[in-house]
């Protein structure tokens, strides 16, 4: 496991090196500051998405819930309530969205994907109903510090970033809750039967998932000064591309957050290489594509049985 990760961070390094060598725009201060505040709000999905995959599952609906947090975060600031009050509140939609996936799941034994894929269905609809298919747009300056704001010379999305994963990597590697993950993905029912709480773990699990959406939402809508019900789409993809890339085992119970982490950056390094390269957007889909396979296919070869 080691070495997957240390692979996949000496793979960002020579990917930066050569794009380094093909522009010299690339590897300039104000490039990777951009690249780290492009990637923010995938990262932040991504690591939920973590959480979720770790524990053996799949989350299609972070995209939609991402949507879903910013209008009610949009609608809560245009009520004239605060940003005190209306990020609780967007919070607690992104967490009650993620927390049915889990009971779902947990309750009505149905697969994930099944349950994620109508819940995306759910709360992008529920978002365009609310808003009648419009954006909700002018917020406050203040709001707005969220994605603008800097601390120094690091953007205000790099440093919620950093801590999300600090957080995030403290409550997998340091908390009860974290160990139950990795031995719901493991095995579920070995973890069932060792006394693992699976009717309460699974849902928050989820409801982890939710939270960093929401918290994405938060960022996504301060920058772009609108909450718009179309907003995320595709997130779920990138997300889940950031957890494989990043090592973590699409089977369950192996990876870790600072390999998600280093997915997303890749990601974001080879997006943002490839615009400074000039080279289209239909191409890009196809090398990012390219890239997940390969990932996959990595994943699959060392953990194949050796005979």
């Amino acid at each position: 496991m080691k070495a997957r990760r240390f692979g996949t961070l000496i793979g960002l390094v020579v990917l930066c090196l050569v794009l380094w060598a093909l522009t010299p725009f690339f590897l300039t201060v104000s490039n990777l500051l951009n690249i780290a505040e492009q990637t923010s709000i995938n990262a932040i999905v991504a690591a939920g998405m973590t959480f979720v995959i770790l524990s053996g599952g799949i989350d299609l609906s972070v995209g939609s819930i991402v949507a879903l947090s910013g209008v009610v975060l949009g609608l809560s600031l245009h009520a004239g309530y605060s940003p005190a009050v209306a990020l609780p509140v967007m919070i607690a939609a992104g967490v009650l969205a993620g927390a049915t996936n889990g009971l779902l799941i947990d309750r009505g034994r149905l697969p994930p994907f099944i349950v994620t894929l109508g819940m995306m269905s759910i709360a992008r609809g529920a978002a365009l109903l609310i808003t009648e298919g419009r954006p909700i747009s002018g917020f406050e300056e203040s709001f707005r510090a969220l994605a603008t704001a800097r601390v120094g010379f690091v953007p205000a999305p790099v440093l919620i970033m950093a801590t999300v994963y600090l957080v995030a990597h403290f409550v997998l590697t340091r908390t009860t809750f974290g160990r139950y993950v990795y031995a719901i993905g493991g095995n579920e029912d070995a973890a069932r039967l060792s006394g693992v709480r699976i009717h309460l773990h699974k849902p928050a699990i989820y409801a982890v998932s939710g939270l960093t959406s929401a918290l994405a939402a938060m960022i996504l809508t301060a920058r772009l000064n609108s909450a718009q019900p179309i907003a995320g789409t595709m997130y779920e993809l990138d997300a889940i591309a950031a957890t494989v890339i990043g090592g973590t085992s699409l089977m369950g119970g192996e990876g870790t957050l600072a390999g998600t982490l280093i997915g997303a950056l890749i990601m974001g390094v080879l997006r943002n290489g490839l615009n400074l390269l000039g080279v289209s957007s239909f191409l890009q889909q196809i090398v990012i594509g390219g890239v997940i396979v390969g990932a996959v296919l990595v994943d699959t070869v060392l953990k194949r049985p050796r005979t």
